[in-house]
């Protein structure tokens, strides 16, 4: 009779264990969603157009993210960040109620190779911001984030809010290892 309280106790921890870890799993996964999301709008969504004048001529000139195309990649790279949260979050909820472990291991394969490629963005976009705010006199490419403030303004958050959504995929990450080698030592 013991043996089996003791076994059924054991079987209770564990799900209590298995549930809280799926809840974290989740709400990462959700603020990774959202963080992605955010940002591809900001800057899908972010256009701003100037009059300037040179030598008594004036010319319309825009600033969108379809003109850069580091620029493109951070949209892009984002919008498959967000796209696979939303999916990985069914998938992995999924496989976890199931015991799935294959599934559990393809999703961090995946999660690891969503973070680079959002961190890689997070760079490009970067890189191209400080092009902007600075310039490059070498280059002779003069700085535009003078003249396009509001258009910098809302790539910065936008890259903000990617970088922590980048951060949140290495959470997830980080969680997901933790969770092996806990599996594993017991």
């Amino acid at each position: 009779g013991s043996v089996d309280e003791v076994q059924s106790d054991v079987k209770v921890v564990e799900m209590k264990t298995i549930w809280r870890s799926s809840v974290y799993d989740v709400l990462l996964r959700v603020f990774a969603f959202l963080l992605t999301l955010i940002a591809t709008i900001i800057v899908g969504v972010d256009k701003e157009t100037k009059i300037i004048s040179y030598a008594e001529l004036q010319f319309k000139v825009s600033a969108k993210w379809e003109y850069m195309s580091a620029i493109v990649f951070f949209l892009v790279s984002n919008a498959i960040g967000c796209s696979y949260a939303a999916i990985s979050m069914v998938i992995s909820t999924i496989a976890r109620t199931s015991g799935n472990k294959t599934a559990l291991l393809m999703i961090t394969v995946l999660d690891i190779i969503i973070m680079a490629l959002l961190f890689s963005a997070n760079g490009a976009g970067a890189a191209v911001g400080v092009l902007g705010q600075k310039g490059n006199s070498h280059a002779q490419w003069m700085k535009v984030c003078n003249i396009f403030d509001a258009y910098c303004r809302h790539m910065t958050v936008a890259l903000v809010l990617s970088i922590i959504g980048s951060s949140v995929f290495l959470l997830i990450v980080v969680h997901s290892v933790f969770k092996l080698h806990y599996y594993r030592s017991n």
